[in-house]
């Protein structure tokens, strides 16, 4: 049994209709997967594997044609997205340009009905722990790419999600910045204890920000194991030639 704050996806199946005839096709096709409370997973795979489709199935953006998603041993199937109590991250931040800084990261915040000085205290500590101390006043149009998305990283850890999940959040970054970010990226959803499933096609940034490393190719589960693991002992020829080994 997953520990208490996990998730437990069981023989899930994704499927899109692909024209008015009924044909459709698999994106997710029978993946199990467990990822327990505080842990780091990272979904990775080239484009078009299915890992998207499984991280929007379990936000409840999309409907499982077959199997179970189940957070803290609850049975999701019948719960709207907006009561799951999970955060979601994408590749743009999204960020509110009406709103400074502060307001962005403060914006869950609001909707909780927090007052305004434990909402003040929880906006100073996230930026704090992305690396943004003073910046609440700052416009978001005035900050680099890299800063929106520590802002939009922020935000979405604010409400102190039950589970967050980040999909291709450094993607649209430059090379050395994304390296930067992911080690970032890592020690923040650590340091808050944050239970994560992280998309992405760049092995090396799933490697860096993971604790463990979910390959997918083609709707289907391949391999999951530590970083080191996947290194010294890829499952198979497909999971060695993704991981360029």
């Amino acid at each position: 049994m997953i520990e208490p704050g996990g998730l437990a996806i069981r023989d899930v199946v994704v499927r899109y209709g692909r024209s008015r005839r009924d044909t459709t096709t698999t994106a997710v096709d029978g993946v199990t997967l467990d990822v327990a409370g505080g842990e780091v997973l990272a979904l990775l795979g080239p484009s078009g594997c299915g890992k998207s489709s499984l991280l929007r199935a379990v936000a409840g953006l999309e409907p499982v044609a077959a199997g179970t998603i189940e957070f803290d041993g609850e049975d999701l199937a019948d719960v709207p997205v907006h009561r799951r109590g999970f955060g979601l991250l994408f590749q743009e931040g999204q960020l509110f340009p009406h709103r400074d800084v502060g307001r962005n990261v403060a914006y869950g915040l609001e909707i909780q009905k927090m007052s305004r000085a434990d909402r003040d205290a929880r906006v100073e500590e996230l930026l704090e722990a992305v690396g943004l101390t003073g910046y609440a006043r700052r416009a978001v149009a005035t900050l680099s790419g890299g800063q929106q998305q520590r802002v939009a990283l922020a935000r979405s850890l604010a409400p102190q999600p039950r589970l967050l999940l980040l999909d291709e959040p450094l993607s649209a970054l430059d090379r050395q910045l994304r390296e930067r970010l992911a080690h970032d990226v890592r020690r923040t959803l650590k340091d808050t204890g944050t239970t994560s499933v992280f998309v992405t096609h760049d092995h090396a940034e799933a490697f860096t920000v993971a604790d463990r490393v979910a390959v997918m190719d083609a709707g289907r589960l391949l391999q999951v194991d530590t970083p080191d693991a996947l290194r010294t002992a890829p499952a198979s020829d497909r999971v060695a030639e993704f991981l360029g080994i």
